[in-house]
């Protein structure tokens, strides 16, 4: 990394200040949900993976998706907040660089909660009852605090790093999605670039304070967060595919309707687990903190988590 970790904060408090932006007069500026555009592009959502889906059908396919999506983030900086906290104050009497840099990541992180708090209320009063997500979030933080901070920042930098990959690869270029979609996701992004970069900063540093046995124990305790992040990809692919085919205006037959399950799990997966593992950066930083005999455990995990046996046949 380029510069010492000092300066590498004071860079992302720079940036901080530089694209600092509010909710409601830079994000919403009073605007709804449009249904007439997708929330997500078709990179992420597998949707091309169902032809007997009309566009239209497509379109509902990727805002229903994208409604979890802004709820997934939601879930997740909730743990990611209470982490930053909780590491801040070893750097209460040290360097106040690194304590300034971790207190305005904590306030963008409740900035962000409250984003995506107002995205769900939005998209709810555009589309159609019976949509679910039940995830307590203080209940999914608990579960996560209750591991080392060494696996909790892996798996922080983990969704750091799908997060602007989402963007810059597939959200920002998709002229079909809807504009405010566009833009609640990328105004998260220009404030994510400098956490991630915090994230490691703080990976790396408890790293060096641990011993190659605790190490050992964090990475089995990785793996165990990222089937806690499976199961509940699991169960919100069931309920969002339940909840698009009630409401998508047809009947389905039963093997269209597993179809639609199937492809839902499989973007979820793609996008909450194998995009940010599959990230060169993650993929390099983690492997210079541990040995290959832990990289093969926690690849040997990511390989169970292959595409169902029906999207193999199809």
């Amino acid at each position: 990394m380029d510069g010492t970790p000092t300066e590498r904060f004071a860079r992302c408090i720079a940036a901080s200040k530089r694209v600092r932006w509010e909710v409601e007069a830079d994000v919403i500026r009073g605007r709804r949900f449009d249904l007439a555009n997708k929330f997500l592009p078709d990179g992420l959502t597998l949707a091309k993976e169902l032809p007997f889906l009309s566009p239209k059908e497509r379109r509902y396919f990727s805002q229903v998706q994208g409604r979890t999506y802004a709820n997934m983030f939601g879930l997740v900086e909730r743990f990611i907040n209470a982490k930053v906290l909780e590491l801040s104050r070893d750097h209460w009497f040290g360097d106040q660089t690194a304590l300034e840099a971790l207190i305005r990541f904590s306030d963008e992180e409740l900035k962000h909660q409250a984003l995506f708090r107002r995205v769900e209320a939005l998209i709810g009063e555009a589309m159609l009852a019976g949509y679910s997500f039940s995830w307590n979030a203080n209940d999914v933080a608990a579960v996560v605090l209750g591991k080392s901070s060494w696996a909790v920042l892996a798996l922080t930098l983990h969704i750091e790093l799908f997060t602007q990959a989402h963007y810059r690869e597939s959200i920002q270029h998709d002229a079909e999605l809807s504009e405010l979609a566009r833009d609640v996701f990328r105004f998260h992004w220009r404030e994510e670039c400098q956490h991630a970069i915090m994230d490691e900063l703080e990976w790396r540093r408890v790293d060096a304070g641990i011993s190659p046995e605790a190490r050992d124990v964090a990475v089995d305790e990785l793996i165990e967060l990222v089937g806690a992040v499976d199961s509940i990809v699991t169960a919100q692919a069931s309920a969002d595919s339940r909840y698009f085919i009630a409401t998508c205006g047809r009947e389905f037959d039963t093997s269209a309707a597993e179809a639609v399950e199937q492809t839902m799990f499989a973007a979820y997966r793609l996008q909450y687990i194998l995009s940010g593992a599959r990230h060169p950066h993650f993929v390099a930083a983690f492997a210079s903190m541990t040995t290959d005999a832990q990289q093969g455990r926690v690849h040997a995990a990511l390989s169970a988590l292959a595409p169902p046996p029906m999207l193999n046949a199809a």
